[in-house]
């Protein structure tokens, strides 16, 4: 291979990283599993196109939303050391082409979306808008942005119920509530680990705005209210969505796990603690989606 057939392969492979990095690839297709297994809960005959539509509109989606953040918070990423290395910080993308992408992935991924059906497709829109025009600029002004952010961030459990069922209920409104408050406990726990950094770009995340027993306190008032909201379907009022008590348990034991961290950072507010409780919320909502699953499967 010549020098320029290696350095074509080397440009290549940087623009694709950076293509994933604009986009997150990672958590989009986090947000994507979310989706398909809420639709999974609710789709009584398993449409397959359904599923197709339902992922690449959902990529396309948080995509779109990491790409404009991105756009917005280019001066302030250069600020720290865990986003200065971005394409667009450094310069190997420039603003026409991050805006090319996050504009086409706005327009084809609500275009898929709205395929599937409008209330899909609306709810999609409305989580772009909230993400770009709420959260990112509330991030440099107030703590609140992290309860902005937690809509925007609960919805993709819910879309794929949704795009089952063409209907918001109080099923949706269920797995809504559980991605909601799921959403504290997790960004606090990155925004603990995060603190210094945060500071410097003039974010301030956390809820009491520092370290310490009051911000700890309010992740364990979100953990108990998530695990309650996590094993509300098992007193069968949820219309169509109930677990049996078996899974309610399973289901409340792994919710302790995120607890025993939270109260473990109460007593020695530490970092390494935090990484841990961080961990723990990312089991969590990836367990409890699948164990929703088997259970429905069950019936």
């Amino acid at each position: 291979m010549s020098n320029t057939d290696t350095t074509l392969v080397e440009s290549k492979n940087t623009f694709m990283s950076d293509f994933k990095q604009l986009t997150k690839f990672g958590l989009s297709l986090s947000v994507v599993f979310s989706a398909v297994a809420g639709y999974l809960l609710a789709a009584t005959t398993i449409d397959y196109t359904t599923i197709a539509l339902l992922s690449i509109g959902g990529y396309l989606m948080v995509g779109a939303s990491n790409a404009f953040n991105q756009i917005i918070e280019k001066d302030v990423d250069k600020l720290m050391k865990r986003t200065r290395n971005r394409p667009l910080p450094t310069g190997r993308y420039n603003l026409k082409t991050a805006m090319f992408i996050a504009v086409s992935f706005t327009i084809l991924g609500l275009g898929i979306l709205y395929t599937i059906n409008e209330k899909t497709a609306l709810f999609g829109a409305i989580s772009i808008f909230l993400y770009t025009c709420a959260y990112t600029p509330l991030k440099g002004i107030t703590p609140l942005a992290v309860f902005v952010g937690a809509f925007p961030g609960a919805i993709p459990f819910m879309l794929g119920w949704v795009a089952a069922t063409n209907q918001f209920g109080i099923e949706a409104g269920i797995l809504f509530m559980i991605q909601f408050f799921w959403q504290f406990p997790h960004f606090w726990a990155i925004g603990w680990l995060g603190h210094d950094e945060y500071l410097k770009a003039g974010y301030n995340l956390l809820p009491m705005g520092k370290r310490d027993r009051k911000a700890v306190v309010q992740i364990l008032i979100y953990t108990i209210m998530l695990i309650f909201a996590s094993i509300i379907p098992v007193f069968q009022k949820t219309g169509s969505f109930y677990i049996y008590p078996v899974t309610a348990v399973i289901i409340f034991l792994s919710g302790c796990v995120i607890l025993y961290y939270g109260i473990l950072l109460y007593k020695d507010l530490t970092k390494e603690t935090a990484k841990k409780l961080m961990l723990a919320s990312v089991f969590y909502i990836t367990a409890i989606q699948i164990i929703y699953i088997i259970d429905k499967f069950l019936h």
